[in-house]
């Protein structure tokens, strides 16, 4: 009987492959998937692999948050939110602060917060069909807890630019910003992802290790602030009435009336 109902793990090589695996729901993110990923990248840092690729099942890598998701989320609790807040930013960090190489297989559209899962490894190799965006502003969230991380990565200009605008971009597009890696033809991605793990497992494991913790150090004192901030505002924004509308919005298929536009008498 599998372990995980909603992603694949598979070991070969010295290479542990992580498959998000909601194939019909283009792998988007529930808070079981999420839980299972953190679990599995936990088994992962203390197996005997010495590379993990991260992918997902079907045409997608990950959509984001997922609609049942998105509809429950206006009605929790504070205390509800602030969980799930802190269970994003776990499995981010976890990614960020993984002792081992991981390399992102990058099969389709990585949206919002998989966006996060397909940058935040140390390699990403996307197909030409990959598209990346962090699109919760459209639905008046804020990404929050991404932020620390694209910041690092891209700079705070362009980090304004991609947040504030919840624009989509191509995989090219991505790859002169540094955020990919490598494009790839689809029907070679992983077999590329698998070369280039080959590659990495003649290095030697500690040394990689301590690149590793070295680079997590450097950030880590800053980031531990900057996270317990973004969880907190992750948190709030659940409750924000132009969440409320924007989740509405989307499910309807029709354009946001923002509440924080209207006049108020």
């Amino acid at each position: 009987m599998a372990r995980f109902l909603h992603i694949l793990t598979q070991s070969k090589d010295g290479v542990k492959t992580i498959t998000l695996n909601r194939p019909d729901k283009r792998n988007a993110l529930s808070a079981a998937l999420i839980e299972e990923l953190t679990e599995a990248l936990h088994e992962a840092a203390t197996c005997d692999c010495g590379v993990v690729i991260l992918t997902g099942a079907g045409s997608a890598f990950c959509a984001g948050l997922d609609m049942e998701t998105l509809e429950t989320l206006t009605a929790n609790t504070p205390e509800e939110n602030r969980r799930d807040a802190e269970n994003m930013a776990h499995v981010l960090r976890t990614l960020y602060d993984f002792p081992k190489p991981i390399i992102a297989a990058v099969n389709g559209p990585a949206i919002a917060g998989g966006m996060a899962l397909a940058t935040i490894p140390d390699f990403t190799l996307a197909a030409p069909e990959a598209k990346f965006g962090y699109t919760e502003v459209r639905v008046g969230f804020v990404p929050a807890i991404v932020a620390s991380f694209l910041i690092r990565q891209v700079g705070e200009l362009r980090t304004r630019e991609l947040l504030l605008s919840g624009r989509i971009m191509k995989a090219q597009e991505a790859l002169s910003l540094g955020l990919v890696s490598q494009i790839v033809a689809a029907e070679e991605l992983l077999q590329a992802a698998h070369a280039l793990a080959q590659t990495l497992l003649l290095n030697s494991p500690q040394a990689m290790r301590a690149i590793k913790c070295l680079l997590a150090k450097h950030a880590a004192r800053r980031l531990d602030d900057e996270i317990e901030e973004a969880i907190q505002v992750n948190a709030q924004q659940r409750s924000a009435e132009d969440f409320k509308e924007g989740v509405e919005a989307f499910i309807h298929h029709r354009r946001a009336d923002w509440p924080s536009l209207r006049v108020k008498v």
